[in-house]
């Protein structure tokens, strides 16, 4: 009894000192907007625009997108779990306050809104995101990203607007193997076909 009395005292101290130590750590610095406009005109401006708007197809649209699944995906890079040699030396450069304030920045600005290019392929693409395929266990996109693209912070990325391009070779990538940082989605893309990817992602432009 006594022996474990004395345990248990030790897990009670340990335990408050971590507390303490906890209520101790200085509080995490709030991103600064200001800051990350003037680290994206340094570092990203050339690919993503100047508010991170409708640039290249080939690049993602950053506005409105959530501040937390930017840091994560730029983090990702950093430490190669997400493949790209140009995106790895970018994001190199970034301390971890500089991709929060950067990340902050262009999550601040309000999404243009953008446009389905094929009246076939949204109506394959709107079957797909709205109801999945149920023939091959493939789930609703709007499960995870919601009916209007807006995804969850830190989870699942806002897609409404996205370029058609750039999705399409994301979901490729996931299919293909390529892109390795989401078990999920390798999963779900692996029994698409190209049709597929590509309606989806068509319809994925239009969403708003």
């Amino acid at each position: 009894m006594k022996s474990a009395a004395l345990s248990l005292s030790g897990l009670l101290m340990a335990t408050l000192v971590s507390l303490a130590s906890a209520a101790d750590a200085p509080a995490a610095a709030k991103p600064d907007l200001a800051k990350g406009q003037a680290k994206s005109n340094e570092v990203c401006v050339a690919c993503h625009t100047n508010d991170g708007s409708r640039g290249s197809p080939a690049n993602p649209i950053l506005q409105g997108q959530h501040p937390e699944y930017m840091v994560k995906q730029l983090t990702e890079f950093k430490d190669d779990k997400r493949q790209s040699a140009v995106m790895k030396g970018f994001a190199s450069q970034l301390s971890e306050q500089d991709m929060k304030n950067v990340a902050a920045f262009y999550g601040s600005k309000q999404a243009k809104p953008g446009f389905a290019k094929s009246k076939d392929n949204v109506s394959l693409g709107e079957k797909i995101y709205r109801g999945g395929l149920a023939d091959r266990n493939i789930p609703a996109c709007a499960g995870c990203h919601g009916p209007k693209g807006s995804g969850i912070p830190a989870q699942y990325p806002r897609l409404a607007g996205q370029h058609a391009d750039y999705s399409n070779a994301q979901l490729t990538a996931f299919r293909d193997g390529a892109r390795k940082n989401s078990l999920v989605m390798a999963g779900i893309t692996a029994q698409m076909s190209n049709k597929e990817i590509a309606a989806v992602a068509d319809y994925i432009a239009g969403l708003r």
